[in-house]
Formats: C-alpha cells, structure tokens, sequence
C-alpha cells in the first residue's frame, strides 16, 4: 500500500516528472491554439462550428486528455493547500493529512540527508516526562512526522492496530507502535528486535500489532533415517541438552538399521454445539447424522466448500436437548482448522433446512477437541495419528546409549506406563514427548498451543530377538500439523520445512507432505525417548543437564 499521494497523476507513466509535465504543456497548448485557428477559419467562411473534422475531434480528445492531467496535478493540490492547514495538530488528526506531509524519498531508508528534512525535536510534553524515557532507543527512522504519531498513540487519539492500514508501512508502524509502547508502561524495550524482520508476511494473517520478533536458535538433529530416507530436524528451543540428546537417539536408530512409520488415521475435527427444545429432537438429529444412507448427501455438502476437504466420519455425543456434532475430515497439506470450519458451516445451513427448530449455539463446542487435553482426541485421534517404532541392537544400547536392555524395559513399564496411570496421565505414556514435538513445531511455523493434544504419545519398550535386542515404539494419535498456511508461508520456518523436503502443497498426492511432516515429528519423539530414557537408567540426567542446560557465562556482558 503506497501513501505517496501527491503526484499521483504521473505515476503510471513511465517518464520523470518534468518531462511529463512539458509533454501535457505542449499537449495543450498546441490543441487550443490549433481549435482557435479552426474555429476562426470557419467562422469567417460562415461554416457551422458544430461540424468536425477527423483533426479537430483529435485535437479536441488531447484538449481534454492534458486538461484532466493539468487539473488533477496543479489543480488539487492548490485546493488542497487551502482547506487543509499544514499545522502539528491537523496532522494529528486526520492520517489522510499525514500521508500528505510525507516525503517522496523515505528518509527512513537514507543513509545520507535527502530532500526529506526532518525538522528539529520539538519540546518534550507532559506525556514524555517518564523517567526512563531518555534512556529508551529511539525509533531507528525518527522524523517529525513520526514523533507526532507517537503521540497521538500515547494519548489515545489514533488506536495503535490502525497504524499498519494508515501508514501502508509496516515497519514504521511496528517502530511507532513499539516506541509508544516504551513512553506508555515507562519500560525499555531493549534488546528485543525490530529490524530484519519482514512484518508485510504477517500483516492480517499471523499476529497483530507487532512491536518486534523473538530470536529462537534452531538446532539440528539427525540424520534421522526413517522409511529408507535420512532427514535433518530442525528443533527450535532454548532448552540446553534437548538437541543434543534428540540426535544421540537419531544415531542409535540409524547405526540399527532405522526406524519405520505408518499414519494409520488422517482427519482433522470440528464439533459444532447445537439445541433444541427437546432431548427426543436432538436424539432424533442424532439418529439421521449417524444413518450411513444420508452420509452420501452430508459428504456432498460438506466437500463443496474445498477442493482438498473430504468428510470421513460423523460422532454424536447427547447431553439432555443439547447435540454435539463432531465431523472428521481429511484437509490435504493444510493443518485444516479454517477448511473444516467451513465444511461444518456448509452442513448447519443444510441441516437447518429440515431442522429449523435447531439453534445452532456454536460452531466449535470443544467435543472437537482443539488445544486441550481430552480423552477424545486419545482415543479416537486428531490430525495425523502415527505410530513409528525401531529395533536397537544390544551393541548399540550398550555403546551410544549407555546402559543396557532390561534396564530400559524396566524403566519403561514403571515411568511411562504405570507411573503415567498413578498420575492420572490423559495421553502423557512417555518421558517427554512434547519437548520435541513443540521445537519442531516452533521451527516449522505450526501453532505451538496445539502441542497439547499433539504430544499425546505412549511409549513402549520391550526386548525381542531372545532378549537381546530393544524394541521401542511411539504411537501418538493426534499429531497436528501442516506444510501449508499460516506460518508455514514465514521465511525461516518455510526454510526449515524445505530442508525437510515437505515444503508447501504436494501436486502429485495432496497430503502426502504433512503426513511425512507427522512422520518425522514421531520419529524424532522415538528418538528423544530413546535418549533421555538411556539418561535416566543410566544414571546421567542430572549431570548432562548440568553440563548443558547451565551456563556460568555473564549473559548481560556477553551480550554487550
């Protein structure tokens, strides 16, 4: 969005300003003097005026070609300059009034003065007077103009979530929004970064009201080898030890062969909640959902609102009048929130049709269930459910991992599953399941909440081949994610999934990148568990989390 609006006229063609202007000068000029000399001709000859020519018609287009050009240049902004005064507290008002005060050349991006002077700083008002305030950063592109945006922010008069959509810059607008911020709480915003960051990819779409980014390291784990294939995970955590013991695990798997995968289920859920005067309707509705003979037709309906999304099954739970609906779906690459959302909209209208005393309550009841631990979501799975298991020979366990098979088994049965089931665990069978479930996520630009339900994980060890051999599986039933939408389309977590090779939609068999996505999210939880499992057997949790997890290191010194 460009808020340079002066000399607007000129700026679909493709020359400077002052030769534009010469041109529609000469244009006009030219076609007046070229009319008079007609019209005098014809009226010394007693010719009718309203009669002409090929050549007068031209004349007589270009006359009003340069006109319109020559009034909307010179003419508006003559106008302009008389209604609109050019005062410090009319620029407050109006944004309009602002983007006219702009310059064309952005000294913001000047690395020497340019035609744009910025006027000297005026008085500091009783808004300003913060005891910190002049120890703040300043905005890194300050301007007159800027200062007094900031503080008609502070004082209220511009809401702060306009300024993207007034200014059409969105790094100004994070640098307004932020420097207000700092002059609003009294408290510096040092250290935490507003340049280098491409704020026009999240306008709209991923988060509102930006003052800055978070700095994450991303490690690496790997290679994984996993279905034939070596992957390098991307892990996002400022959990010391966390990739390190994750691609300990990945190189016992490799060394043995590599570990397998099968995503057994692959629909995403949505749950509306509706009511109706009695618990005999609802049951009724109930009835006619679950009834195979009108699956057909609700398929229909609900597939029509996408090309990717596909109706798989339809749940009914009952509490008294009230029904919850609880679709499942398969959404292609897309995680799906948005596209089951509108599949299940598609069906209410429908359904409504035969049940108008419905009163659809909401769109989503949580029976879905979405960003919370739930049973439902253990047992009957959400998103992508996967199990993935691997064979680790005894050299290796005793060699890389540090202990030995039936100290893993036995640790295995009294950690994950029975101490899991006296702690009343709901999906939580497993040592940490979702430390590496939520630095994939974060480096690949899933929603990081829906770690919840995405770490639900059952680990299982058992020894095979005479007692000899570890076998150790994960099966997690709702592995959330997707490779296309929201902030998959980011630039470091689109990075991150292109070294995956998941990167975007696949045009060959839509679906097949997230469910490799959930794959490797499942292989490398088998490897974190693998790891930290052999840590604690053998002794070592507490001193590798010392080694690596602490730092002696002043961070404030090395930082300056």
């Amino acid at each position: 969005m460009s808020t340079k609006k002066h000399d607007s006229s000129s700026d679909t063609l493709p020359l400077p300003l002052y030769l534009a202007n010469g041109v529609f000068f000469t244009i006009f000029f030219s076609a007046v003097y070229y009319l008079l000399i007609r019209w005098r001709e014809k009226i010394r000859n007693s010719a009718p005026l309203h009669v002409l020519t090929l050549s007068e018609i031209g004349a007589i287009v270009a006359f009003l070609v340069s006109f319109i050009y020559l009034l909307g240049f010179f003419g508006i902004s003559f106008v302009q300059s008389l209604i609109i005064p050019r005062a410090t507290h009319d620029i407050l008002d109006e944004f309009e009034e602002i983007d006219q005060l702009m310059c064309k050349d952005d000294s913001r991006t000047a690395s020497s003065p340019s035609d744009c002077q910025v006027a000297s700083p005026k008085p500091k008002s009783k808004l300003d007077k913060i005891d910190v305030a002049d120890q703040l950063p300043a905005l890194p592109f300050p301007s007159e103009v800027d200062e007094e945006i900031i503080k008609s922010v502070v004082e209220g008069k511009i809401p702060s979530y306009s300024l993207e959509s007034k200014l059409g810059d969105t790094l100004r607008a994070a640098a307004i929004r932020r420097d207000a911020l700092q002059r609003i709480s009294g408290k510096s915003l040092e250290g935490l970064p507003l340049a280098g960051f491409d704020y026009d990819t999240i306008l709209g779409q991923c988060c509102e009201m930006p003052v800055g980014y978070v700095q994450i390291p991303v490690g690496i784990a790997g290679p994984l080898l996993l279905d034939g294939r070596e992957f390098s995970v991307p892990m996002a955590t400022t959990e010391g030890c966390l990739v390190a013991s994750t691609n300990r695990g990945c190189k016992a798997i490799y060394v043995s062969g590599g570990a397998s995968s099968v995503v057994y289920r692959d629909a995403m859920t949505r749950a509306p909640v509706v009511r109706f005067g009695t618990a005999k309707r609802a049951a009724e509705l109930k009835f006619f959902l679950e009834d195979p003979l009108n699956f057909e037709t609700l398929s229909l309906v609900f597939n029509s609102s996408s090309r990717f999304a596909r109706l798989q099954g339809i749940k009914c739970a009952i509490a008294g009048k009230n029904l919850y609906i609880r679709f499942s779906c398969s959404t292609g690459d897309a995680m799906g929130m948005n596209m089951v959302s509108k599949g299940v909209q598609n069906v209410m209208d429908f359904l409504h049709k035969e049940f108008t005393d419905m009163d659809v309550i909401g769109i989503s009841g949580n029976y879905c269930s979405d960003k919370k631990p739930s049973a439902v979501n253990w047992i009957e799975g959400r998103g992508k459910s996967v199990v993935c298991e691997a064979i680790i020979e005894e050299h290796v366990v005793k060699k890389i991992l540090k202990t030995d098979v039936a100290s893993l088994v036995e640790l295995n049965m009294l950690k994950n599953l029975t101490g899991s089931a006296m702690a009343g665990a709901l999906g939580g069978f497993n040592a940490h399941a979702s430390n590496i479930v939520s630095a994939i996520y974060i480096a690949t630009g899933q929603d990081p909440a829906q770690n919840i339900e995405s770490s639900h994980c059952i680990t299982m060890m058992e020894a095979v081949n005479d007692g000899k051999d570890l076998h150790v599986s994960v099966t997690m039933p709702s592995i959330e994610v997707g490779t296309v939408g929201g902030g998959t389309q980011l630039a470091s977590q689109s990075a991150c999934l292109n070294l995956l090779g998941v990167k975007g939609a696949s045009k060959e068999a839509p679906g097949s990148n997230s469910r490799q996505l959930a794959s490797i999210v499942a292989g490398a939880v088998l490897a974190g568990e693998l790891s930290l499992m052999s840590a604690i057997a053998a002794g070592q949790l507490v001193k590798s989390h010392m080694k690596y997890n602490r730092s002696n290191k002043d961070v404030a010194k090395a930082s300056s």
